[in-house]
């Protein structure tokens, strides 16, 4: 029911609305906003018709109305503010050109710190597929989303070749960490299509914890990369090419084995890397005859035998599904995010449901 006042919804409006932006402002309260703000040097030095709070919240909304204009986006956050008693019922929506402005004044550090301060994993012990052996299970990997057709964009994102031509939008390169029982996104990078998934890996892989196993595909694997995630404490469990040059050092009773690794540039093989590695074949399926190889930071077998290594191996599909998830379901097959400019991109994610990011796909 309507607040004591009310004669009515306004037009158009539906419970579902209020309800959603009340749920926004109990995930992200005023005390996280403000603290954001001020890292971020953004508290606003005079009295706005919008507020730098109020459009953090705003740049959130976008994701729950990706189909709506910008100022349907503003009506729908300030009817649901006001029904939560949280905002002036005198307020009135501003213009587009208002709110494309207060955007820029704001932009996309607050939005960067606010997914850094919320983002982790979820999952408790015990939870079905979030853990192997006590190690919390995570994956890494990459996915591109196309971005508004502007000079600006294009300039910075740049479309990538088709075999029939160019795309018809330009794109930027994701790289996310997802724990695979929750399909919670806890770190991500973003750039330019043609930064390669590897460069951007180094903006989330330190995010990786002793306690976690990491499972990643491999496009991924290199020897700085692999030496770095492998520092944090995290095991790594990861597909290597096939071709991938080994130097053995010792068979274990379950079929893997020990090998050195070298750094392309250490031709005197001075550093060797040593890694677990899981050689087997896929007998069934499209492709009964795959060769896979694993390497792997656990190096007893009694630990994580081989055969359960390459069965858990699997689990790294999470994060496909996962994209799938806020790429084709949740943005409600939306597939251009709608910045025009790259100052407000990163922001922009929030064009991508923010229970993705926070929560989890399953709430």
């Amino acid at each position: 029911m309507p607040r004591p006042g009310w004669k009515r919804q306004p037009e158009g409006s539906r419970l579902t609305d209020h309800l959603s932006i009340g749920v926004l402002t109990r995930t992200f309260g005023r005390d996280l906003i403000d603290s954001i703000l001020v890292a971020s040097d953004k508290v606003q030095q005079r009295i706005r018709l919008l507020p730098s709070r109020v459009m953090i919240y705003y740049i959130l909304a976008l994701s729950l109305y990706p189909q709506d204009s910008y100022e349907e986006v503003m009506r729908h956050l300030s009817e649901g503010l006001r029904w939560a008693d949280q905002f002036s019922s005198s307020w009135s929506v501003p213009s587009k050109v208002a709110i494309f402005k207060a955007r820029l004044r704001l932009g996309a550090e607050p939005m960067k710190r606010l997914y850094e301060a919320v983002a982790r994993p979820l999952a408790a012990p015990g939870d079905t597929g979030a853990f192997y052996r006590g190690l919390r299970l995570v994956a890494i990997d990459g996915t591109s989303l196309s971005v508004a057709d502007s000079a600006e964009n294009l300039a910075h994102f740049s479309k990538p070749t088709t075999p029939l031509g160019q795309a018809a939008y330009a794109k930027a390169r994701i790289v996310g960490l997802l724990e695979c029982g929750t399909h919670a996104i806890f770190a991500a990078n973003v750039g330019p299509y043609s930064v390669a998934e590897q460069i951007l890996a180094q903006g989330v892989i330190d995010k990786l914890k002793p306690g976690m196993l990491c499972l990643g595909d491999r496009g991924f694997f290199g020897y700085d990369l692999w030496q770095r995630a492998a520092n944090t404490g995290a095991q790594l469990l990861w597909r290597a090419k096939s071709n991938y040059r080994i130097e053995t050092v010792a068979e274990l009773e379950d079929g893997s084995y020990l090998g050195n690794i070298y750094h392309h540039k250490d031709r005197a093989r001075k550093s060797p890397l040593l890694l677990r590695v899981i050689e087997y074949q896929i007998t069934e399926g499209e492709d009964p005859d795959l060769f896979y190889r694993l390497f792997c930071t656990i190096t007893d077998p009694e630990v994580a035998p081989a055969h359960e290594l390459a069965a858990l191996y699997s689990k790294r599909w999470e994060i496909e599904s996962a994209f799938d998830e806020l790429k084709t379901h949740q943005s409600e097959a939306r597939r251009v995010l709608r910045s025009q400019s790259r100052a407000r991109l990163p922001g922009d994610l929030g064009d991508v449901n923010p229970s993705l990011w926070h929560q989890g796909t399953h709430v």
